[in-house]
């Protein structure tokens, strides 16, 4: 604190490793984590009560800090702001410090000349953030100007559409206070009506939230649901809106949505997000550190046994890691490597201690103050961690960090005597205030109760008590809290627990699970028919994804629904283990046959099994065959047909690696994949690469590519019309003069400097369609759309789709090649592609037979406008420049 008085004040956080203030608009921006800093001095404010307990008993330092805040704080800036922010921080803090003062005031020997300026700030306050809340909805703009609003044309704000829903439903606890102490009632009615319409907005069949609503529609943008970011304080406020205001409609919401949480989300002792109207099915497979604060609301709720577990879950994380990372896995394995000194773990710590009495939670307090001593603090504070894997330091000390961490800390080691008043009380903030529960009686304005709503009744013995009550949930046994722990002791360090359904125990003793994730086929009828008794049911999207969905409903029994939880979780985990392979680039598939001779490539997905082609820069050639059956997934009945040629086949029906094996047994020297989705095509989806089916497919050592159906469609066109099709398998696209070189191309010569020269064309018309070097592509364009030859304007492609097993990779990219003349003006740098001939070089000149002829008319057909064949043509150099450059 002091260091921060000496550095920084009156800036509104320290920063730590060049001991200096954080001024908004002086320091380079940092986005969206700037917008809680309004030149509002919120560390000094923040520190009010803070003051009051790191010094003990020392109020006169409290009383001096007040004089500083009334003197610098100025709400009148130019400024835009977070609302939940400024909120939470500021005004929060600015009504804590006024609890504390009117509280040392009545006791007679303090703040005896304090006149409610700290109560009057904060109503000024409250009135500036009011402008926010101009929508149909009710529900605040994120973003405000502290000087001219959101509506105003110098205000630099009010054109967003969405907020999150903490954001809009955490504002209820300061905005009521400021209605109860000032009398003013237009506070806590905008904030009540902002949780009305959360409230109103659930998603009724699961009765959970969404993490982000567009303020003015009500529609759910992200609809993901769990208890961490985005979300968290939105159920705190809910329940200690009930504690603080009496209003009995606040704690019949939390109920319905905590009977939601703990059926859903609660995964003891892991707390995961799922969709909001498919909650069975989990949205992620990590969680963040704001979650740490919900042991201590289950604290306030009543529900200890699952505090208890998720809180050793992450202490356990703690003790691997020095610190929460911002974000874990399941597997507890660092997802996001960053801790800005968060306080919710201590919070949360501190309210298991209250509960149970347990001094295991002393030793976890002393665990964090060692830590912070040892990997945080720095000659001018205490820095954020950049990694907590390395060690690494950012400048950053936030206001929450004295606000909330040091109080709980302390609080958890004070004695009832070290404190000065009685902190029961009153109930903290989401940012560790405190207000006094006498407001549930003061200034009453507001209808207690929402008869409009209609409550679910729950059965839930919990619900008989709001707040823990130690006889009640520990009766004479101390070691109950000990018991809980225990079998979490080294999870951190074991496999993801699971440990939550009978299947999981009959592995070792009962019978087996009637069918494992790994086993599973789509294909298999007998696999479709134990889902169906496990109420899990398949979904085919347009996209030609299949898509697992569990109704424990609609399974044949409880223990079925079981079966079903844990068949759903071995699938998002094999999943997520697939995930976690490495993403390989994307590989090419070039039709060198005549009439394209190289110059159709169309962009291909990878194989997580098989030949790597970056390996065989080779790559694999022959002519291409189609399978019988075309599906691949049983013996191929053709093999006469396939042997020692490319196969293709259609996706669907049974695993990929099981394709290959099958095509690889007929003697096919590659494999290409095409998408049964009709109408698909890269340039609407991603490429992805295909996944494996679980176990070892070493012996798979074929090629193995994917193509959309779209670009499929151009090789199943190809042989229509021209029969003996051959393509080249490869990590890239090979120009024509490695493919052929050596070889006669019709009209075309390839001499041993490699330039192509057209023995037969060479006129000024042709000369005039060349890219000069001004048409040269920059390497700023995405990839869009491949060339085929530029006089047939025929489509071309890239490759990707999500496949169910696995994940997209981000982006796609297409590519053509021609000719190229490494010698001529602009060639490209070495190492990447080199321009396309000129048009009028790109077509040979064909043999004027009946079938040739008829050939060219068919390609022709498809003939496009000169200017937008050019244009397509940069763009499909520029995208491959870019692959080549940074190798997807």
């Amino acid at each position: 604190f002091c260091s921060q008085q000496e550095h920084a004040y009156p800036a509104d956080e320290l920063m730590p490793l060049t001991c200096r203030g954080r001024v908004r608009g002086q320091e380079p921006s940092r986005g969206d984590v700037d917008d809680a800093l309004g030149k509002l001095v919120y560390t000094g404010t923040e520190q009010l009560l803070t003051i009051v307990f790191q010094v003990l008993n020392k109020t006169k330092e409290f009383e001096e800090a007040v004089k500083k805040v009334i003197k610098d704080v100025n709400l009148d800036n130019d400024i835009v702001v977070s609302v939940f922010e400024t909120n939470i921080r500021v005004l929060g803090g600015l009504l804590g410090g006024h609890s504390v003062a009117i509280m040392l005031k009545e006791k007679g020997e303090y703040m005896q000349w304090y006149n409610g300026e700290l109560l009057h700030m904060a109503k000024e306050l409250g009135y500036k953030l009011l402008p926010a809340f101009n929508t149909t909805s009710g529900l605040p703009y994120p973003r405000v100007n502290l000087k001219f609003g959101v509506r105003h044309p110098e205000a630099r704000t009010g054109t967003e559409t969405d907020t999150c829903t903490a954001c809009a439903g955490t504002l209820i606890l300061e905005f009521a206070a400021l209605s109860r102490f000032t009398g003013t009632s237009i506070f806590e009615e905008y904030a009540r009506k902002a949780l009305d319409f959360i409230w109103e907005k659930r998603q009724r069949s699961s009765n959970l939230v969404g993490v982000t609503i567009n303020i003015h529609t009500g529609d759910w943008v992200r609809k993901d649901s769990g208890v961490g970011a985005g979300i968290d304080s939105y159920y705190e406020y809910l329940l200690k809106a009930y504690v603080l205001l009496g209003d009995d409609s606040f704690l019949e919401r939390f109920n319905t949505h905590y009977d939601a949480i703990m059926r859903y989300i609660s995964q003891p002792p892991l707390l995961l997000d799922v969709h909001i109207h498919k909650p069975m099915l989990n949205a992620r497979t990590w969680m963040d550190s704001l979650l740490a604060f919900f042991p201590g609301l289950q604290v306030l709720k009543g529900d200890i046994r699952p505090a208890i577990e998720t809180h050793e879950m992450l202490y356990q994380v703690i003790k691997k890691h020095n610190f929460l990372p911002e974000a874990f896995t399941t597997d507890f394995r660092v997802h996001w490597a960053q801790h800005p000194l968060r306080p919710e773990f201590a919070e949360s710590t501190y309210f298991l201690y209250k509960a149970t009495g347990d001094p295991y939670y002393l030793e976890v307090g002393k665990t964090l103050i060692e830590n912070l001593n040892k990997y945080a603090r720095v000659p001018c504070g205490f820095a954020a961690m950049k990694d907590v894997r390395t060690g690494s330091h950012e400048d950053r000390m936030d206001s929450f960090f004295l606000a909330e961490m040091f109080k709980y800390l302390y609080l958890l080691f004070a004695d009832k005597e070290d404190m000065i008043f009685d902190i029961e009380d009153y109930i903290f903030t989401t940012e560790a205030h405190l207000l006094p529960l006498w407001l549930s009686t003061t200034n009453q304005t507001i209808s207690k109760k929402n008869t409009s709503t209609e409550y679910t009744e729950l059965d839930d013995s919990n619900f008989d008590w709001t707040c823990p009550n130690t006889q009640i949930l520990f009766p004479n046994d101390p070691m109950f809290a000990q018991s809980i722990r225990e079998p979490l002791k080294n999870v951190v360090d074991k496999s993801c627990p699971r440990g939550i359904s009978r299947a999981e125990e009959s592995l070792g003793s009962g019978p087996k699970p009637p069918l494992r994730a790994r086993d599973f086929m789509a294909s298999n009828p007998e696999h479709l028919e134990i889902l169906k008794k496990m109420g899990v049911s398949l979904i085919h999207l347009k996209d030609g994804r299949v898509q697992l969905v569990q109704h424990a409903v609609q399974a044949a029994s409880s223990l079925d629904a079981e079966d079903g939880l844990r068949f759903m979780q071995e699938m998002i985990e094999l999943s997520s283990q697939q995930q976690k392979e490495q993403q390989l680039p994307p590989r090419a598939v070039q039709i060198v046959s005549h009439p394209f001779f190289g110059r159709v490539v169309l962009t291909a997905g990878p194989a997580q099994f098989g030949m790597d082609l970056s390996k065989h820069k080779a790559g694999t050639r022959g002519f291409v065959a189609t399978i019988k059956p075309y599906n691949g997934c049983s013996e191929i009945t053709n093999p006469e047909a396939v042997k020692e040629k490319i196969a293709l086949m259609q996706r669907g029906q049974c695993m990929f690696a099981e394709k290959a094996r099958n095509i690889q047994k007929a003697g096919a020297i590659g494999g290409i994949v095409i998408d049964d989705n009709e109408g698909s095509s890269s340039d609407t989806a991603p490429l992805f690469q295909m996944a494996g089916d679980g176990k070892n497919t070493d012996d798979i050592t074929i090629p193995m590519l994917f193509l959309f159906n779209k670009e499929g469609n151009i090789i199943l066109d190809a042989i229509r019309e021209y029969e003996a099709v051959e393509v080249l398998l490869s990590d890239k696209a090979k120009d024509r003069a490695t493919i052929f070189k050596g070889k006669m191309i019709p009209n075309y010569i390839i001499d041993s400097n490699l330039e192509i020269e057209n023995m037969d064309q060479k006129s000024s018309e042709n000369d005039s369609h060349k890219p000069t070097s001004e048409e040269a592509p920059s390497e700023s364009q995405d990839a869009g759309a491949v060339s085929e030859e530029p006089e047939g304007g025929g489509e071309s492609s890239a490759v990707g789709a999500p496949d169910p097993l696995s994940p997209a990779s981000t982006g796609s990219a297409s590519v053509s090649m021609a000719d190229p003349d490494p010698h001529g003006p602009g060639a490209p740098e070495a190492g990447a592609p080199e321009p396309a001939c000129p048009p009028g070089d790109s077509q040979p000149q064909e043999q004027n037979t009946q079938t040739e002829a008829n050939s060219k008319a068919h390609w022709d057909s498809k003939v496009q406008p000169m200017e937008s064949i050019l244009a397509d043509w940069n763009e499909d150099i520029e995208a491959f420049e870019m692959m080549e450059k940074d190798e997807l």
